[in-house]
């Protein structure tokens, strides 16, 4: 095959940051018209790869070749006029603009120095039609699901006429039935003859679209595969360097004392009138893994908001160990020994511009062991810090004083879980624990959990990955509308009838 049959080249990239070489000799070709999905670890290098193609960084050696033709891209305008566009892993809409303002923004049409909107809404709907890519132009970003911002993205990048399409993690923040439209788009995108570049660590995804899938590691290349000719077995493999085990490990639960009574709750929500949770009640024990399963959007935020003290209840009341924390603020819980894996890691999670160190102590640097008449002891913040960097595996440029806001995602989330894990909590409140990490992390993360669990604590499991749901959680309660609807047993449902519940299709009296 001649080089002048590939839609884009990437020969021999490196790009260092400091104390790290976040691509180190990276060759990539990508067909015309194939969908080419990028496996590797958080922090393997890919979307370093991927922002170097789209022109965000500028790599130290190597070329870049578009059909043959080696090309410069300085930045995402020179990338856009070369035909490639980019949806980011975290979207870059404007929130106040509406959806038909966000896909034109930057290339407006105008006559005479004129906006013309019109011919622009006809272009977008024109295409969201052909790709099967539903918005309302007219919403406003704030006001709608993830899933529609992300159609928003790409329709951003068909509206602009690109051929080259990246896709940075695009399924991290969708629910399961978003994920099977998405594949969808994306194979319809391909047929058109779009050349897709799809950057993943969920094995079952690129199973089920990818052509073929190239493997960093570490910042290395290790190789690309046939999709057709492979198992998730042995990309495992190639991603992480040894045998990943994809089933939790558990003895059955020996559940004793409740340490979470909440008691009839109601939050208000703030989308609409109607509340996000409707008079709720349930208990989690010492001992168990108890989930809250349900589609996005069912009132599983607001009930977390609730109990962690980040929304007011409008009624019930939550008992923490006995003691009713209903009104007690966020620091009085924390201490209480109830800890929070937050949805949103960089709303709720981290400081995004303080190092990592202070990431790891933001609710106890207060104790004893961080602070001394009032002044922080900055020695034994460090060696708590390194301690976690190891033990949870956290990979940064610089170690415990390396920025959160330049850490990977995945390594964004492995730092929240290493410090709320490590407060050794009577209640952990686990949100998406494992969104966005790779296979490898994932082991461990649940390896946690379930030795949390085991030392005799309780968690509540929010989670809308089903695999998760099923294999790590004791008891199940499904939520749909605001409502629990129904309590299952893991071990002895299935995933086709969580589904029913989980689209309120059939629920239960629960007691």
């Amino acid at each position: 095959m001649s080089n002048e049959h590939y839609a884009i080249e990437m020969l021999h990239i490196t790009k260092r940051f400091p104390g790290i070489v976040a691509n180190d000799d990276i060759t990539l070709q990508l067909k015309p018209g194939e969908i080419h999905a990028l496996l590797g670890e958080n922090g393997a290098g890919k979307s370093t790869l991927m922002s170097v193609l789209f022109g965000l960084y500028q790599p130290e050696e190597g070329i870049i070749k578009k059909d043959g033709v080696e090309v410069t891209i300085r930045n995402p305008n020179d990338a856009t006029a070369l035909h490639i566009g980019m949806v980011h892993q975290h979207f870059k809409l404007v929130e106040c603009f509406s959806v038909l303002d966000n896909i034109i923004l930057g290339i407006e049409p105008t006559k005479a120095g004129f906006l013309r909107k019109a011919e622009a809404r006809e272009k977008v709907m024109a295409l969201s039609e052909k790709y099967g890519l539903h918005v309302d132009p007219d919403a406003l970003i704030e006001d709608i699901t993830v899933g529609m911002q992300q159609r928003t993205e790409i329709l951003k990048m068909l509206y602009r006429d690109n051929e080259i399409l990246i896709f940075d993690e695009p399924t991290a923040v969708l629910t399961p039935q978003e994920i099977d439209e998405l594949m969808e788009i994306m194979r319809g995108l391909a047929k058109e003859g779009k050349s897709i570049l799809f950057i993943s660590h969920k094995l079952n995804e690129i199973m089920s679209v990818a052509d073929r899938c190239s493997v960093l590691r570490k910042g290395k290349y290790i190789g690309t595969v046939e999709v057709a000719n492979t198992t998730k077995e042995e990309l495992s493999r190639m991603m992480v360097g040894r045998d990943v085990e994809f089933v939790v490990h558990k003895d059955p639960a020996k559940p004793t004392d409740v340490v979470l009574d909440v008691e009839n709750i109601t939050v208000a929500s703030k989308m609409h009138s109607n509340n996000a949770v409707k008079n709720v009640s349930f208990k989690v024990r010492r001992g168990e893994i108890v989930c809250i399963a349900g589609i996005d959007g069912n009132g599983q935020t607001e009930l977390v908001y609730g109990l962690t003290g980040l929304e007011p209840l409008k009624s019930g009341r939550v008992i923490l160990n006995g003691e009713d924390i209903t009104k007690a603020p966020i620091r009085k819980r924390s201490v209480m020994g109830m800890s929070h894996i937050p949805e949103d890691r960089h709303k709720h999670g981290l400081v995004l511009d303080y190092p990592l160190e202070y990431n790891l102590v933001l609710q106890r640097y207060f104790e004893p062991e961080f602070t001394k008449c009032g002044f922080l002891r900055k020695a034994n913040i460090r060696s708590y810090a390194e301690r976690l960097i190891e033990q949870y595996d956290v990979r940064s440029g610089q170690g415990a004083i390396t920025m959160a806001r330049s850490m990977s995602g995945g390594n964004q989330q492995k730092a929240i879980v290493a410090r709320e894990i490590d407060k050794d909590p009577e209640l952990l409140i686990a949100v998406q624990p494992t969104r966005g990490l790779d296979v490898g992390a994932i082991e461990y993360i649940h390896k946690q959990i379930v030795a949390h669990r085991d030392s005799g604590k309780a968690v509540l499991l929010v989670s809308l990955e089903l695999e998760e749901v099923m294999s790590l959680s004791d008891r199940i309660l499904v939520m749909y509308e605001g409502e629990i609807v129904g309590e299952l047993d893991p071990k002895t449902t299935t995933v086709e009838e969580l589904g029913l519940y989980m689209a309120g299709a059939k629920r239960m009296e629960v007691q």
